[in-house]
């Protein structure tokens, strides 16, 4: 599955809830529950593991003992904006999940760099040996 594929199907599984929020809006802080929780069922993605897992160390205490992400978003001063803002962090943090790091490739060394890492290892290794404590025999 692709990241936009899981992504699309994450925002029809999201559960919204509003909460009263604290932070910029005046008044309308006291009287308007103004910022956006959403919730969404891991398990219910159908991801691979290796998504899974990955999504799982990338959201940290955002994932709870249930499977779930918790996201709250309470930024702005409207729920459109929160909603938007929250929707908008789900995305990016599934986006990244999906994105597998590509496998190192394993440098090769030829016969003759092998020397010359050993003789500048030598080197280093006299350099380093000739700053002993100076003994006055």
């Amino acid at each position: 599955m692709n990241a936009d594929a899981v992504i699309a199907r994450a925002l029809t599984l999201v559960e919204e809830s509003f909460i009263a929020s604290a932070g910029p809006g005046g008044q309308n802080v006291n009287k308007v529950a103004t910022a956006v929780q959403l919730r969404l069922d891991v398990f219910a993605l159908g991801l691979s593991p290796e998504v899974f897992h990955r999504l799982k160390e990338l959201a940290g205490s955002k994932f709870t003992a249930k499977g779930e992400i918790v996201l709250t978003a309470r930024s702005y001063r409207t729920q459109e904006m929160n909603r938007e803002d929250a929707r908008k962090r789900l995305g990016e943090l599934l986006r990244e999940a999906c994105n597998l790091p590509q496998k190192r490739a394993k440098s090769r060394l030829n016969r003759v760099g092998k020397v010359q890492r050993l003789q500048g290892k030598k080197i280093r290794s006299t350099v380093k040996a000739g700053r002993g404590k100076v003994r006055l025999d």
